[in-house]
C-alpha cells in the first residue's frame, strides 16, 4: 500500500506525470520531422527521486525513420517541437539534451537506457505512441509499458503502473547502454524553460547551450 501511495503521490510533486489532448498542424509536424541518421534504437528516460530512490516518471525516445519522444502525462514542451497527445516531433539532439535538462535537478536524476531495435519495431512503436491519445495523469509508466506489449525485443517489460519496474527490466536487455544525469538546477523549472525558448534553433548559441546541458552526464 505504501508503495502505491507513494506512486500516486510523486508524479504531482515532480509535475511531469497531466493530460489534456494537444494537436499540432500537419504542417508543423512535416516541417519538424527529425532523421538521426543513426541506427534504430529506443530509448527509455526514468525520473528518480534522489532522497527515497523512487521512480517519478518514464518517457520513451523512438529512433527510427524518424525521432520522436513519447513522453506520456508529461509537462516538458518547446514552443518548436511540435506535440500530438504526448508525442513530440523534430527531438533532434539538442531537444533530446533540453528533455533531460529539464527533469535532472536537485532532487530528481534521469537515467537514459538505450536498446538498439529494428527499423521495423521502432516504427511500430511510433505507430503505437501516436496512436496511443492523451495519457491521463499518473499514467505514464503504464502508456510506456503498453506500447512496448508483445514485442519480442521487450517480452521481458511487464505491463506496470511504477516506472522502476520498467526501469530494471531493461536493466537485464542484453544490448542497453546506460547513463546517469544529475545537476543542482532548482525545482523552479522557469529558468530553464526561458533560457531554452530564447535559444535559437541554429546558431553557436544553441549548440553551445546544448553542449552544456550534455556536460551534466556524469556516468556511462
Amino acid at each position: 500500500m505504501r508503495r502505491f501511495l507513494i506512486c500516486l503521490i510523486l508524479p504531482l510533486t515532480l509535475a511531469a506525470c497531466g493530460a489534456q489532448s494537444t494537436w499540432a498542424p500537419d504542417e508543423d509536424v512535416q516541417k519538424a520531422a527529425y532523421v538521426s541518421g543513426k541506427e534504430p534504437t529506443v530509448t527509455l528516460y526514468t525520473v528518480i527521486k534522489k532522497r527515497s530512490g523512487e521512480g517519478a516518471h518514464s518517457g520513451l525516445m523512438i529512433d527510427g525513420a524518424q525521432r520522436v519522444m513519447f513522453d506520456p502525462a508529461g509537462t516538458w514542451y518547446h514552443p518548436w517541437v511540435p506535440e500530438r497527445n504526448d508525442v513530440h516531433y523534430g527531438i533532434t539532439e539538442r531537444f533530446r539534451k533540453f528533455y533531460i535538462d529539464y527533469h535532472a535537478r536537485e532532487t530528481y536524476d534521469v537515467i537514459e537506457q538505450t536498446v538498439p531495435v529494428s527499423m521495423e519495431t521502432a516504427e511500430i512503436l511510433r505507430a503505437r505512441a501516436q496512436a496511443y491519445g492523451a495519457v491521463p495523469k499518473m499514467m505514464c509508466a503504464n502508456a510506456v509499458s503498453g506500447v512496448l506489449q508483445d514485442l519480442p525485443e521487450f517480452a521481458s517489460v511487464p505491463r506496470t503502473y511504477y516506472p522502476l519496474k520498467i526501469k530494471r527490466a531493461f536493466e537485464k536487455l542484453p544490448t542497453v547502454s546506460e547513463r546517469l544525469y544529475h545537476d543542482k538546477d532548482p525545482d523552479n523549472h522557469h529558468g530553464v524553460l526561458l533560457v531554452q525558448v530564447e535559444t535559437p534553433v541554429y546558431g553557436p548559441a544553441g549548440d553551445a547551450l546544448a553542449q552544456a546541458a550534455s556536460a551534466k552526464q556524469v556516468t556511462e
